[in-house]
């Protein structure tokens, strides 16, 4: 008899004439949610996004935990193994699942030789019992045994774990339902991608795009890609310089709330942005922020600035914090923990940036930077890992926990960024701030629900300016 414990390096079988009716082998295993994301994942009849607090609920949850699926995997898999082992073929199976089994269950499962055929076949009585004592799954199966010993070394298996992609943004869409879609400046939308994107934005209610640009040119490029512009107003414009400009103004008048990047340089349509007199000019410098979905990583993510502000002064850092601090706001999180990153953990004046991470630090502690806990210089495996932190010896009440990551420059922000996208299955939406509208900037390379995601990033901000200017005038007006 063999109790499933065999902690040797090989695994040993059981060929057909040294086994005895009454042979008995057995494993132990407890259910947990990650077997059953694991499960689903792998049976290709679930898409992950569903493996939540609602596929718990849904009818595939209870075909594969309250019908046993998995308990009949663990019987293969002692079949396989123990009991005739390495060489078996199996040939057929009947089994009943009787009571479910839940996440949380220890499950024993057993298989024992009740008959010896010809041709080496071996019916086997096979069972799975719970922690309460409670016979699970019942029935037979039948395989020929193997002829001869087979000795394998016992494989360590890899580790799995299931990351969604894309989960975070479809949140932050869900999280713009019932709010009235931004009408959105489309700038110099002049070839199938930017055009698509968008319309697919528009699909999802989340903006009401006014294409601004040669007329001729978006039309040809709307009739290279099939779509129809019918739904959609066209504001003439002879270039993408007189585009970005036309933009500009109607943000400016109030025609708009928000701007969208065709198919133009970023600086073009910024340009026109940060003009003294006829730009979108604030209090506040502008800046870019990337709103990450990092699938391995526990909470959204924000860095900023990887696109705007090259080498950004200390002031220039104040306004860019803050910045992503307003957004992470907007976005639902109520008090964002800021890392200021840098190469290292402590302030050295060799390294500009952890002066800068220090300065900024105690700008929060004196109220020029508000609305989040700020921290720094912390580097970037601190920043988002606390083992990391706690290994260093780092004290932080941000470390391990960042939602925002300020980096030193727009070159590490950049490398950054990228390093997620193509080595970590990020994906990266964007968006400048500290205009007086947001503005979607996408990339040609983005995917569908990156662009989306830019959109929907761009209503939830418009909304929370919006309220943000009413509650302003109120408090006024009460004092």
């Amino acid at each position: 008899m063999s109790d499933g414990a065999n902690t040797a390096n090989v695994i040993e079988n059981r060929p057909f004439a040294d086994l005895v009716i009454g042979d008995t082998a057995r494993l132990t295993r407890t259910l947990t949610h990650k077997d059953i994301e694991l499960f689903a994942a792998m049976s290709g009849d679930v898409n992950p996004a569903h493996v939540d607090e609602a596929f718990a609920k849904s009818d595939l949850f209870h075909k594969i935990v309250g019908h046993g699926m998995w308990g009949g995997s663990l019987i293969s898999t002692l079949l396989g193994t123990e009991l005739p082992g390495p060489g078996t073929i199996y040939l057929s199976q009947s089994l009943s699942f009787l009571h479910p089994v839940a996440i949380g269950d220890t499950v024993t499962v057993s298989v024992t030789v009740k008959e010896k055929k010809e041709h080496n076949h071996i019916v086997l009585d096979c069972a799975a019992v719970n922690q309460t004592g409670r016979t699970v799954i019942h029935g037979i199966a039948e395989v020929i045994a193997p002829t001869e010993k087979i000795t394998r070394p016992r494989t360590t298996l890899p580790e799995f774990a299931l990351f969604e992609k894309g989960r975070r943004y479809r949140r932050l869409i869900e999280m713009t339902r019932g709010l009235a879609p931004i009408r959105t400046a489309v700038v110099h939308p002049v070839d199938v991608v930017s055009l698509n994107g968008a319309m697919e934005a528009a699909r999802e209610n989340l903006i009401v795009p006014v294409l601004v640009g040669p007329e001729a040119k978006i039309r040809a490029a709307a009739e290279q890609g099939h779509l129809d512009l019918s739904p959609y107003r066209i504001v003439t414009a002879e270039h993408s310089e007189a585009a970005a400009a036309h933009a500009v103004a109607m943000a400016r008048n109030g025609e708009v709330e928000a701007l969208m990047k065709g198919s133009l340089h970023t600086d073009e349509l910024l340009r026109a942005v940060v003009d003294e007199v006829q730009g979108l000019r604030t209090g506040r410098r502008i800046s870019h922020v990337f709103a990450v979905d990092a699938p391995a990583y526990p909470r959204p993510l924000l860095i900023s600035d990887a696109a705007v502000n090259v080498q950004p002064t200390l002031e220039d850092k104040r306004d860019i914090v803050q910045n992503a601090i307003e957004l992470g706001h907007a976005l639902g999180i109520a008090t964002p923990h800021v890392a200021i990153l840098s190469a290292v953990e402590t302030v050295s004046p060799k390294i500009k940036s952890t002066l800068d991470a220090a300065a900024l630090c105690k700008m929060a502690d004196r109220g020029q930077i508000t609305g989040a806990v700020v921290d720094g210089p912390l580097a970037f495996d601190n920043a988002v890992s606390l083992e990391a932190a706690q290994t260093k010896g780092i004290v932080s009440p941000v470390a391990g926990k960042a939602d925002v990551l300020i980096v030193p420059d727009l070159e590490a922000g950049n490398m950054l960024a990228k390093q997620l996208e193509y080595l970590a299955g990020a994906e990266m939406a964007g968006i400048v701030l500290g205009a007086r509208v947001p503005i979607i900037l996408t990339s040609r390379a983005d995917k569908t629900i990156a662009r989306l995601a830019s959109s929907a990033v761009a209503l939830l901000l418009a909304r929370h300016m919006s309220a943000a200017a009413k509650s302003a005038v109120v408090s006024r007006v009460a004092t």
